[in-house]
């Protein structure tokens, strides 16, 4: 049986768009999370949450 050609076909040698979101959504990320999100074998959403990491006092101050 062969193998089914993709709806959308992409050129040859590029990535798939939301594969170039993903990619820019952690650029730049320190912490966090990228989820994506596929529905019936599709991408259909791409999340960021990035979080702000606060060094507590134990951290802030020097060793003795």
């Amino acid at each position: 049986m062969p193998a089914e050609a993709p709806s959308h076909p992409s050129p040859p040698h590029s990535e798939p768009e939301w594969l170039s979101l993903v990619r820019a959504k952690v650029r730049g990320l320190r912490y966090g999370v990228v989820q994506v999100v596929v529905h019936d074998g599709r991408v259909t959403q791409i999340e960021r949450t990035e979080k702000t990491r606060i060094a507590s006092e134990r951290e802030e101050r020097p060793a003795n």
